[in-house]
């Protein structure tokens, strides 16, 4: 905290998943797509400021939770320095009421589409002593140069859609494609834009590198028996569900919103678009919402992008911690050295990532672009309950 003024540097954290297909646009060395073993899966993930255990089958005793990086090359658990210090880290009000990080955001990159599945809400979850996962989307420009072969992503369920109808995609799950998909709609992705996904809605991410701040929970359930070719575990869709209810669909069936899903004005209740908190054309900077609005009236995780002109220096307004990840540039943000690799070696060390305690937010971060010619480009995100001015979806 002395060394970097209250800011911390972290180490890259790298995520597999064992029924997805890397988009290869993490930076991250091919040689190292499997580097937990071809078993674990290849990682299409990268977890950011996380305090977030990955919940994955065979999982390392360690997975999705970061570390932070000493000037010695000391390394030790972004939680346990929460723990330890989750007042001057990250507030009073986070603090006193959760007593822990409670968000964490990630880079998710698929070459193709993944299943149709559902976040469990805050009640469904705790069923199986959880946390509901609400979650936001951005797609940012700098990562996505490539869409992907499927860059569309289902949302919900078409209007009229019946749980009769669903109920029997669930009950031929081991007869191929339940064709679960037949009942939704895709909308076709584009960089520099995001949605807003509460609990309980169905969606089937295309492959578009994506930006996600959310809940610190990794819950799910998948709905679609087989996706781009390949099958799909049945085990994916009951292992956040309680082990009495597994074969109960009527109970999987109601774990949908149906109100939510079914609803023909979907998109203007859940789509963002980027909206200018300051600067603009012709300034030293523009600092955009990425990822805003409230979920049932909560205000649970938000982000921004703030796109630094060559040469020019700004000062953040944040007065509270944010999990900071650099996507274009160089420069430095306090007294950090920051820079947007192109090529990262598995275990490598970056100077992409760091955290931002609500100490030095208070006190106010200076961030610097040293380039005379390129944008330095960058992503926060933030706990709940901070902002007073944070806009609201359809803004």
């Amino acid at each position: 905290m002395d060394d970097g003024e209250g800011i911390l540097r972290l180490a890259p954290t790298w995520v597999p998943r064992s029924y997805l297909v890397p988009g290869r646009r993490l930076k991250l060395d091919s040689r190292d797509l499997y580097a937990y073993g071809a078993n674990r899966g290849g990682i299409d993930e990268r977890w950011i400021a996380s305090t977030t255990m990955a919940m994955n089958e065979n999982r390392t005793r360690d997975e999705g939770l970061s570390f932070v990086v000493g000037p010695d090359d000391s390394r030790f658990l972004l939680k346990d320095a929460i723990e330890n210090a989750g007042e001057t880290l990250i507030g009073s009000g986070l603090w006193t009421k959760y007593r822990r990080w409670p968000v964490y955001s990630k880079f998710f990159d698929n070459l193709g589409p993944i299943p149709h599945h559902l976040h469990q809400s805050e009640e469904q979850a705790a069923l199986v002593g959880r946390e509901g996962k609400p979650e936001g989307y951005y797609f940012p420009p700098q990562l996505n140069a490539t869409f992907g072969d499927f860059p569309h992503t289902y949302f919900g369920l078409e209007p009229g859609t019946t749980k009769e109808q669903i109920r029997a995609c669930l009950q031929g799950w081991y007869k191929g494609d339940n064709n679960i998909l037949n009942y939704s709609k895709a909308y076709r992705l584009q960089p520099g834009t995001g949605w807003l996904v509460p609990t309980r809605v169905l969606h089937a991410p295309g492959s578009l590198l994506t930006y996600e701040p959310q809940w610190g929970s990794d819950v799910l359930s998948i709905f679609q028996s087989m996706v781009d070719g390949r099958e799909v575990k049945r085990e994916l869709l009951v292992q956040d569900v309680p082990a009495e209810k597994a074969n109960d669909l009527d109970f999987l069936v109601d774990m949908i919103d149906w109100d939510r899903n079914t609803d023909a004005t979907f998109k203007s209740k859940h789509y963002l678009e980027p909206i200018i908190a300051s600067g603009g054309e012709g300034d030293d900077h523009v600092d955009r919402w990425v990822v805003y609005g409230t979920i049932f009236g909560k205000q649970k995780f938000s982000a921004k992008e703030l796109t630094l002109r060559p040469g020019a220096r700004y000062r953040l307004p944040d007065k509270f911690a944010s999990g900071v990840v650099v996507t274009q540039g160089h420069g430095r943000i306090g007294k950090l050295d920051v820079d947007a690799p192109a090529l990262i070696r598995f275990g490598q060390m970056t100077q992409d990532e760091l955290f931002v305690s609500a100490t030095a937010a208070t006190e106010g971060v200076i961030v610097e672009n040293f380039s005379q010619t390129d944008s330095l480009v960058v992503l926060r995100y933030f706990g709940p309950d901070v902002h007073s001015d944070m806009p609201e979806v359809g803004d």
